[in-house]
């Protein structure tokens, strides 16, 4: 299975998160694919601490469970993922910084090794820079000559994962009333959207 990238891992714990929050069940298995080994064990030894409370204090009521620290497995799991998002948020910097510098790198190195391919190749060097920079558009990567192509780079796909990451923490995070007021702007957009542009009228 592929390494899930900061911002992968940061909108799949904030989905869950969601999940766990409003009672859904979630596949054990899921669970343990979005946590590291050491959250991993936090999370058991969390719910082996709550089994171990039960076994040594008693309460008959919700209110006695509470003050001696009862939680549910739900309740174990969701301070756990709270966590987890919150370090996967921070490692979110470093590894969009990362992604950038890769991006550049490689660029570079298809654009010098397609410069010194044409050369070789007797193009003249006007020629050999249009080779380079239609050998990035290829490569999905930024041209060297600031032409905008068709498509996507790898740079502005890593920045729109991080703005769905961030979009995703914010609708996860919003209180009732923000959550409304987002709602009611993404279905003005949609109306927008799909919104065809009337006859035109003859003067």
């Amino acid at each position: 299975m592929p390494k899930l990238e900061a911002t992968d891992v940061l909108s799949r714990l904030t989905e869950r998160l969601r999940q766990l929050e409003a009672g859904e069940e979630i596949a054990a298995r899921e669970i343990r694919s979005l946590l590291t080994p050491a959250q991993q064990q936090e999370l058991e030894e969390g719910w082996r601490h709550q089994q171990e409370l039960r076994k040594t204090t008693s309460a008959r009521t919700v209110e006695e469970q509470k003050a001696l620290g009862w939680k549910s497995k739900r309740e174990v799991r969701i301070e756990v993922f709270r966590r987890a998002r919150q370090t996967a948020w921070d490692h979110m910097g470093p590894e969009m910084e990362q992604l950038a510098r890769k991006a550049e790198l490689r660029q570079a190195r298809i654009y010098f090794d397609a410069l010194t391919e044409a050369q070789v190749l007797g193009k003249t060097a006007q020629e050999a820079r249009n080779f380079a920079n239609n050998e990035l558009t290829r490569a999905d990567l930024r041209r060297m000559d600031g032409q905008l192509v068709r498509g996507i780079s790898t740079r502005d796909r890593a920045i729109r994962q991080m703005e769905d990451a961030l979009l995703a923490r914010f609708k996860a995070e919003a209180t009732p009333e923000e959550r409304e007021q987002l709602a009611l702007l993404e279905e003005h957009e949609r109306s927008l959207k799909g919104k065809s542009p009337g006859p035109r009228r003859r003067g």
